[in-house]
């Protein structure tokens, strides 16, 4: 099969390799699209040659065959899964490995275009919400009469809208989304009448510090998901987070967040996560 190898550059490099063979508890899927996200390019940038290898961890397609112990998928399966990342077998190829529990059913009217864009976003925000920030499961959803405010910053990207439905799913409101140019896109996830709203980071650090303190209607905000990280948007969450109970989770592992205060519980969200303290 053509597997390809990103190196730094970004330069690609396409060679031939053997078609992968599952080992207990994965699967093997015939690849119709993968999905790419940042991290498969800054992989090779930082770290250098040990790091050029197959960095893809997105893919959908068909099972071409399962491992032992497999029970959920058969041969000719509609599924989407997420690679194990820095492991053979990666999404850039004609077929790919995944762990049967990062692996999903893709229904007909799923394609596989869509269904190789949902599992490393989905799975991060999983994380950040229930692993990280242990907010309320969608299989247990708070009450109607409890409010329980939750910023989203980056709402509108990939692992932000997916945070976004499902805090929806857990019925979590208010949702303090914030949101750049792609404004439009959060709102049509969002519920006004439970008091959500988007605003935009580019008013400034003030503004949108101010903006969100009416939103919440004197409710204090003790639960906070940075999916961006950077260009100062924790400062901002920061400002209006309780400094008592406050939690935060955040997606860029190499930063230190040494400025935020130490009463309010940081954590940091990597999807592989799942192939280790969550799995």
């Amino acid at each position: 099969m053509k597997e390809a190898i990103v190196s730094r550059g970004p330069k690609v490099h396409i060679i031939e390799s053997e078609i992968p063979k599952p080992g207990p508890g994965q699967v093997v899927v015939k690849i119709e699209y993968a999905g790419s996200n940042p991290k498969d390019w800054k992989r090779p940038e930082y770290w250098g040659s040990k790091a050029s290898i197959n960095q893809g961890d997105d893919h959908a397609g068909v099972v071409h065959e399962v491992g032992e112990g497999v029970s959920d998928f058969k041969i000719g399966d509609r599924v989407a899964a997420m690679h194990e990342g820095k492991q053979p077998g990666g999404s850039y190829a004609e077929y790919g490995v995944s762990w049967a529990y990062t692996t999903i059913h893709l229904p007909e009217h799923t394609s596989f275009q869509e269904g190789a864009a949902i599992p490393f976003a989905a799975f991060t925000a999983a994380c950040a919400l229930y692993a990280k920030l242990n907010l309320p499961h969608p299989t247990h959803p708070i009450s109607d009469l409890q409010k329980l405010p939750l910023m989203i910053w980056g709402a509108s990207s990939a692992v932000g809208s997916y945070a976004v439905q499902l805090a929806k799913k857990s019925n979590i409101h208010p949702l303090i989304c914030v949101a750049g140019r792609a404004q439009e896109h959060v709102e049509r996830m969002i519920d006004r009448s439970k008091g959500d709203t988007v605003i935009d980071y580019r008013k400034g650090r003030a503004t949108v510090a101010q903006e969100i303190k009416a939103s919440l209607r004197g409710e204090k905000l003790e639960y906070a998901f940075d999916a961006v990280s950077e260009m100062g948007s924790y400062q901002t969450i920061c400002d209006v987070l309780d400094h008592q109970t406050g939690k935060i989770t955040l997606i860029i592992p190499a930063q230190s967040y040494f400025d935020i205060p130490k009463t309010i519980e940081k954590s940091v969200t990597t999807v592989a996560s799942v192939h280790e303290d969550l799995k």
